[in-house]
């Protein structure tokens, strides 16, 4: 894919390090061979230096001068459990962070932190969960963020050229998007605002892999057609976002339909310079983010990079757990790219 050739093409000397939290997984390991000799990261390996070697070796994979930490052994182990209590601010004793940091998940994150690699991908073993939590308690948000959020990027070779290259988010962390609410019960971060947030970090996600985004807020309802569910949500966000982002291409609440075809976009938003024409997509639920991004690549032939992490202070990812090689490759190199 051209997108991903430009991203490789950005890596070549940067000299990016990578730490990969499950150093003796097979799909890791070959990743990493690929990596390595194409020259385009230092990989820092997580585990039992013995048993990532062997299994290196029984794949055939080449890791030769590839770092191997292991959390058992690791010298600076005294000053990174006592940066986690720093960090934890007295939510976690000592003892407790010395034992979360036995964790290549935990581990891998802190070693971002301290500065020992610029970014991390989880997740061949771990869940979604498991590589979120570490990285939301120890590299936390970007200042004004108010969540971590997740795009996809979809690409296919065919159909109309406008829309080869697209993004959604979010489809993948966020299950809805409720107020947040202080002790005395007032409004400190409304659902509308997240929204929004989530449609700028997914604008600037289109941005880094060569797309112009042009951004939808979907809902079943285009413009106040419909009432009720998420339409108020979605039509707030949109104002929210605008306001944020003054110089975004973007538009809500509308309908699929009305996003891309510009036939059916202009006719139920005249005007708009989003209708018919978005390329960046925003779902109101998770439950309609996931489904969509999965219609688009089983029915739509798109294939799809992600979730890609939005709202962290530095690039960590997650991989499905059902992931191959190729696609931890590559998701390694969009990780490396993001920083």
């Amino acid at each position: 894919m051209e997108m991903i050739e430009n991203l490789k093409a950005k890596l070549v000397g940067a000299g990016r390090r990578i730490v990969f939290t499950e150093g003796h997984d097979a799909r890791i390991l070959e990743a990493t061979d690929r990596l390595k000799k194409e020259g385009l990261l230092t990989v820092i390996l997580i585990g039992d230096p013995a048993v990532v070697r062997a299994k290196a070796a029984e794949g055939g994979y080449d890791i030769e001068g590839c770092e191997i930490l292991d959390p058992a052994t690791y010298e600076g182990m005294d000053e990174m459990v006592a940066k986690m209590v720093e960090l934890r601010r007295g939510k976690m004793t000592a003892e407790e962070c010395r034992a979360a940091l036995a964790k290549g998940n935990y581990f891998g994150t802190m070693l971002v932190k301290m500065g020992v690699a610029d970014c991390l991908l989880g997740g061949a073993t771990y869940s979604t969960a498991d590589t979120v939590r570490p990285a939301l308690q120890l590299i936390k948000t970007k200042p004004g963020a108010h969540l971590v959020s997740s795009a996809f990027i979809l690409t296919r070779e065919t159909g109309d050229e406008a829309l080869r290259n697209i993004c959604m988010g979010d489809c993948a962390i966020n299950l809805s998007y409720e107020d947040s609410l202080d002790k005395e019960g007032n409004v400190t971060v409304s659902g509308a605002q997240k929204l929004a947030e989530v449609a700028v970090e997914t604008a600037k996600t289109a941005k880094l892999f060569g797309i112009d985004p042009k951004v939808a807020l979907l809902s079943f309802s285009t413009k106040g057609s419909g009432k009720g569910g998420t339409v108020a949500l979605s039509a707030e966000a949109t104002k929210i976002a605008k306001e944020l982002a003054p110089d975004l291409a973007i538009d809500g609440e509308m309908q699929f339909d009305a996003a891309v075809s510009p036939t059916v976009g202009q006719l139920k938003f005249p005007g708009s310079p989003v209708a018919g024409y978005a390329n960046t997509f925003i779902f109101p639920l998770i439950e309609a983010g996931n489904i969509g991004y999965k219609i688009a690549q089983r029915l739509g032939g798109y294939d799809a990079y992600g979730p890609i992490l939005q709202g962290l202070n530095a690039p960590i990812n997650d991989l499905s757990r059902g992931c191959n090689a190729d696609e931890v490759y590559t998701m390694a190199i969009i990780t490396a790219a993001l920083g």
